[in-house]
C-alpha cells in the first residue's frame, strides 16, 4: 500500500497513521485492497464509480469496507485508519484507544440505567 496517494488528507493525520502502524508492526504487504462500487443511496455516481474501498488482513480475518466519502483516496486512508484500530483492539486491549471509548460508554449507560431504577422505584 502506497502512502504517496494521501495528498488530499491533512499531513499529521498521516504521519500519525504511520507511526500506529508502525508501531503495532503491521505489515501492509499483506493488507489486500480492493475498490468495488458502492451501494445505497447516491444514484448514477454511486452506480458508475468503484469508490468503495474494502481491505482484507488475512492473518486475523479481518475485513474493513468503507464508502463514506465520494474520493477514494479518502475511502482509502479511513479504511486503513479503521484497519489498524481493529488490529489494535485484537492485538493490544490494553493500549486500544477505541476500548478506552466503548467501556467510558458502556459505564455511562449503566450509571444511567442505576440512575433510573432507583428513580422509578422512588416513584412507587
Amino acid at each position: 500500500m502506497n502512502f504517496n496517494d494521501f495528498s488530499a488528507i491533512d499531513p499529521r493525520k498521516v504521519a500519525g497513521l504511520k507511526a500506529k502502524i508502525a508501531r503495532l508492526g503491521i505489515d501492509l504487504a499483506l493488507v489486500e485492497e480492493n475498490f468495488i462500487r458502492g451501494s445505497g443511496h447516491g444514484g448514477q455516481k454511486i452506480n458508475k464509480t468503484s469508490n468503495t474501498v474494502q481491505l482484507k488482513f488475512p492473518p486475523l480475518g479481518l475485513i474493513v469496507r468503507c464508502q463514506r466519502e465520494r474520493q477514494r483516496s479518502l475511502n482509502r486512508f479511513i479504511a486503513l485508519r479503521e484497519l489498524a484500530d481493529r488490529i489494535e483492539m485484537k492485538i493490544s486491549p490494553a493500549t486500544s484507544d477505541r476500548l478506552k471509548e466503548f467501556e467510558k460508554l458502556r459505564k455511562r449507560k449503566a450509571s444511567r440505567a442505576r440512575k433510573n431504577r432507583v428513580k422509578h422505584n422512588e416513584q412507587e
